[in-house]
This record gives structure tokens, sequence and C-alpha cells, in this order.
């Protein structure tokens, strides 16, 4: 994610900023540039952005909830936005509860959808295809005690998230119950759309056979597998080839999963260049642990490139995250069985021949390897 700035008094605002919280202009996102502008009124929804005064743009309709802040696509007169078009079923707003749930899944859609097009992927939405478009449902559970959960996921390009999720200590109530280390709205949106993905990118891009293996086969039925990892659990070597326990359910979760981290990754990287951070520690007498970003993740060469990035600042965030006494930012182990399957989907996005190469022999083989264990989920 980059860092924005308002046109009127040059403020720092964030990717979620409706307005500035210095001179209070009002701001919107423009997805096709992926700047963030003060704009004025123009009247009827017609706004002028300060940093192209010519012209006259229309705010997303979804706005007047307070849960989308993106201009429509350029050039049109459309009700919605890049990420708002794709709703196909949205909360009752007529339960005042259910309004800042909403507001909190959006502002992570959002986060989703800034990685999507930065990525130039696939954006369909199920009016231009029935079949293979994209659609989200934000369903939230039966009022009646006992009444059915709603269950997140997706099926068939529609991803369905639980409105209970919004809920921070239900998420993390679920969190504890499922043993997992990290659990978080961003997480879930990220995860679900890399099923999306492999239908569209893997399953009708041609490339089965070469996930297949490298994540396993898909065609094992999943139910049963499901149930086998509910009542077995992980094995215990499961780190060397998995980026999460729920990874080790069934190939497709393992896809979704790697997926997760690969935008996980590649977007807090892209944090680190806009805020021009840099790691030296000073105990660091190898220099292993230096490391300073020149490159846009978003467009890296390879996964290796990523990696050799990624884990010195991983190690310093997890470490300022323990002096807080807080959970480690990053709770996860890439081991070279798991970098290669990140190389996969680098190569996926990227639709490059490259996800075969082995990980370079550098700190990340040390991190990986176990010669500093401190980078390891404590416990």
């Amino acid at each position: 994610m980059k860092l924005f700035k308002c046109q009127s008094c040059g403020n720092i605002v964030y990717f979620d900023n409706v307005s500035c919280e210095v001179c209070g202009h009002r701001l919107a996102y423009r997805p096709a540039q992926t700047e963030m502008t003060a704009i004025e009124p123009l009247g009827d929804n017609w706004w002028k952005p300060l940093n192209a005064p010519e012209q006259r743009r229309l705010l997303c309709a979804n706005a007047e909830h307070g849960v989308c802040n993106w201009f429509v696509p350029d050039e049109t007169t459309d009700a919605y936005c890049l990420a708002c078009r794709h709703n196909q079923t949205i909360p009752d707003l007529s339960v005042p509860a259910n309004l800042p749930a909403w507001q909190a899944l959006e502002m992570a859609k959002h986060r989703l959808f800034y990685s999507l097009i930065r990525l130039n992927l696939p954006l369909t939405t199920i009016i231009d295809d029935p079949v293979r478009g994209l659609s989200f449902e934000f369903l939230a559970d039966a009022p009646q005690i006992g009444g059915p959960k709603v269950m997140t996921g997706h099926d068939s390009g529609k991803i369905t998230i639980a409105l209970a999720e919004a809920n921070d200590a239900e998420r993390e109530r679920r969190r504890v119950a499922m043993g997992e280390p990290y659990r978080t709205l961003l997480g879930h949106f990220r995860h679900e759309i890399g099923h999306y993905y492999w239908d569209v990118l893997v399953r009708d891009g041609g490339k089965l056979d070469a996930c297949r293996a490298m994540f396993g086969d898909d065609s094992e039925d999943y139910g049963a597998a499901l149930q086998r990892y509910y009542k077995d659990g992980t094995p215990t070597d499961w780190q060397d080839n998995f980026v999460s326990q729920y990874a080790s359910a069934h190939p497709w979760e393992d896809f979704a999963e790697t997926w997760a981290h690969y935008i996980h990754i590649v977007d807090t990287l892209e944090m680190v260049v806009a805020s021009g951070m840099s790691v030296k520690p000073k105990v660091d007498n190898t220099g292993e642990f230096a490391a300073r970003v020149t490159f846009d993740p978003y467009r890296a060469d390879s996964i290796e490139q990523i990696v050799d990035a990624w884990l010195p600042y991983v190690f310093a965030m997890n470490n300022v995250n323990r002096s807080m006494g807080a959970r480690d930012l990053y709770p996860f182990v890439l081991s070279p069985g798991v970098i290669r399957k990140l190389g996969f989907i680098h190569g996926l996005v990227h639709d490059r021949a490259r996800a075969g190469r082995e990980p370079s022999t550098s700190l990340a083989d040390a991190l990986i390897g176990g010669l500093l264990p401190w980078t390891r989920k404590a416990g």
C-alpha cells in the first residue's frame, strides 16, 4: 500500500480517509492512477479533483453510506466504483449495527481491490459473465438463538463474508477457538479471492497440471479432506511444506493460503517502500539483517527478490510487536517448500514460467532453516 497526501494542504492521508484531518477537504481515490486526491463539489455528485482540476468526476454511490471513497471508472457515469460494482448482497441497513460492520468489511475489501488492480488481475462482474464473474455477499447470522450461522467461503465466483467477522471480539474468539495465529478481515478477503483466481487462472487458464505438481491433486474429495483435517489435525512436519496449518487440509486451501500470503508480503513491502524504511541493526555484523527495498514489490522480478527483502523487515517488525507485548505481526515460517509455492503464485499473477526455481542461498535460507529460531512462532 502506498502513502498519500492531500493536494490542498500537503498533509499525509490514509487510503481509508474520506476527508483530510488538517484542512477538512473531502478526499477520493482514483484507482486507475493509484492516487488519492482532495476534491471540491460541483453539484449533483460531480466533483473536481484538485490534482486534475480540469476534470469532473463522480463518486461511487456507496459514498453516501460512508463505505467507499472511490471515483467511478474514468470516462463513465457508472453508479459504482471498480470495487463496489461486485457487491451482490449488502447487509440490511435498517439494522443499526449493520452499517459499521459493513464499513469494516468494505475497508478490507477495498484494500484487497487495491492489490488486485496493482497486479492487473482480471476483474469480471456477474453481469458481464454470469458463469465466472466475481461477486460478494455480506450476510448476518439469523437473529434467533440457535439459528443457522453464516459461513465465510467461496463458491463459483461468489465470495460470502460473515458479518460477524467484523466484530473484533467475535473474530478473536473464533481465532482462539480455531487455534489460528492470525485472523483478520483483510486476511479473509485475500484468502477467498485466492479460491476465485484458482478457478480463473489455474482451472480455466491452462495451469492445472502445473498447479497440481506444486500443491497436490485437487480432485481429492474436499469434504472428506476437511473432516480428516479437523479430526486428525496436521502432521508434525507441516511447516516444511505449508505456510499455515489450514493449508495442509486440501490443495485448494493450500493454494488460497499461499495466495493470501503472497499479497500480505507484497502489499506490506510496498508500505515499507512508501515509508522510506530501512533495516540495519547495529548488532548485525554480517549485514544479513540489513535491507532497503529499492524496487516496486508489485513488479518484482522474482520471488527470491521479494523474500530476501521481506525477511529482515518481518524480523524487525515481529520484535517491535514483542516489545509492546503484542503477537508477532507475521507469525509464520517461510520454509523452502513454501517459498517455491509463493514462487508459483508470483509466476501465475505475472504470467511467468519461473515457479520451479529453487530459493536463493541467502538470508532466507538462514532464517527458514532454523539457524535463527527466534523468527519462528514462539511456543
